[in-house]
């Protein structure tokens, strides 16, 4: 693998490790699209750092368990918003 990507993956993977940042929140940070971030930290990481692998993958799965929780949370102050503009 090129150094390049190498350094790219790990920098991305110790950011969600570190930060629980959803794979959408690194993609942003890196300017990178989410389908790469995400090949990125499930795919190429395992075979280059296999105990940070384990760290970003119990994140992601940590995140995925929630996603239902701030979509619910997102839809519920949406309305809220929209309820408080039409008094």
């Amino acid at each position: 693998m090129r150094e390049e990507l190498i350094a790219r993956v790990t920098e991305e993977a110790e950011y969600i490790a570190e930060t629980g940042a959803t794979v959408r929140d690194a993609a942003k940070v890196f300017h990178f699209s989410k389908s790469t971030v995400h090949k990125d930290v499930t795919e190429r990481l395992f075979y280059i750092d296999k105990t940070l692998y384990k760290a970003v993958r119990k994140v992601l799965r940590k995140n995925l368990d929630e996603r239902h929780l701030r979509g619910g949370n997102a839809t519920r102050e949406k309305y809220l918003k929209e309820k408080g503009q039409n008094r």
